[in-house]
């Protein structure tokens, strides 16, 4: 996180069957509110299809959301960790450019029911031991039922492209939808 975070996390584990469970802190961090989990990236992200996957090498992830500070969120901490789960649950494997659909509120009164993963530009890749690999930090965005079909028509960058000739800010939880055309 940046240097400017200053409160001390707070904590909720959320477990599903079968899965070690997940962890999602959530930070203050002035104007914002940061939610972050841990245990994604626990064992490397592989096809399901792979019967015989190598238990130290593939790709791994970890998940955050910055949302504007001006409502509590509840239950985003709970869609998080069903992101961060879906690796194990789904077999999902999570990049940049990622969509997950929920299909349900992400938080009560959301009318934002997916994530489309990004780089994270705050934190930096998670070196560790040899051979395995990095752990990248992706930025979920909570994105609406209609920007996820446009994601699926056009690409995360023709939606990247229209929140900013619409002048999205996507950390705002109160923000309207961008309407596919």
């Amino acid at each position: 996180m940046s240097s400017s975070v200053g409160s001390e996390p707070q904590r909720a584990s959320v477990t599903f069957l079968g899965v070690e469970p997940i962890d999602v802190l959530r930070f203050v961090d002035g104007e914002d509110l940061v939610f972050v989990t841990v245990g994604c990236s626990r064992h490397p992200m592989h096809d399901p299809n792979d019967f015989a996957p190598d238990p130290v090498r593939g790709p791994r992830a970890e998940a955050i959301v910055r949302m504007n500070a001006v409502s509590a969120l509840p239950g985003l901490h709970k869609s998080l960790a069903m992101l961060a789960a879906a690796p194990a649950v789904e077999g999902l494997i999570l990049a940049e450019d990622s969509l997950v659909d929920l299909q349900e509120p992400l938080w009560a009164g959301a009318i934002c029911s997916a994530f489309l993963l990004t780089a994270d530009d705050v934190i930096a890749d998670l070196p560790l031991d040899d051979p395995a690999e990095p752990v990248h930090f992706l930025r979920a965005v909570p994105i609406t039922a209609n920007e996820a079909a446009w994601v699926r028509l056009k690409g995360a960058d023709a939606l990247r492209d229209a929140w900013a000739e619409a002048g999205v800010d996507i950390a705002d939880p109160t923000r309207s939808a961008v309407t596919p055309s």
